[in-house]
């Protein structure tokens, strides 16, 4: 059985993480917001992938009006698809990086977040660079 003292110290590592997501998250937003402003030349979205598209396959200006026109109408609806499905992929994601966290030292901890917001950084930036697409 617990004591109190031990329920208080997981209470106070349960809070103190949670406030690290909330804080990587709310960081991660501004930092992508910033990124987005001080490039607005680069393309982003459809634009992004259309240019690649026509850069690789060196499509026709028919071509070129066809895909886009089919990217566009379906980019917006898997846009909001996955605006439906996100929050609770990030619940899940916060659930198990929550259950991870309670298996390791302080120190551990630490680490792991760090790891952890790096592989989703790089994961991020690839995504960025290959316009959507997994590497």
């Amino acid at each position: 059985m617990l004591n109190r003292s031990t329920t208080w110290a997981a209470a106070f590592l349960a809070a103190t993480f949670g406030a690290g997501v909330v804080v990587g998250v709310g960081g991660r937003a501004l930092w992508v917001r910033y990124a987005s402003a001080a490039a607005p030349e680069r393309a982003h979205g459809v634009e992004r992938l259309m240019g690649e598209l026509n850069g690789e396959l060196r499509l026709t200006a028919l071509q070129r009006d066809s895909v886009h026109a089919i990217l566009q109408r379906h980019y917006t609806r898997m846009s909001e698809a996955w605006e439906t499905v996100r929050p609770r992929f990030d619940t899940l994601r916060a659930a198990m990086d929550s259950e991870v966290s309670r298996q390791l030292t302080p120190e551990q901890q630490a680490t792991y977040r760090d790891l952890i917001a790096r592989h989703r950084h790089q994961r991020e930036r690839v995504k960025s660079d290959s316009g959507g697409r997994k590497q």
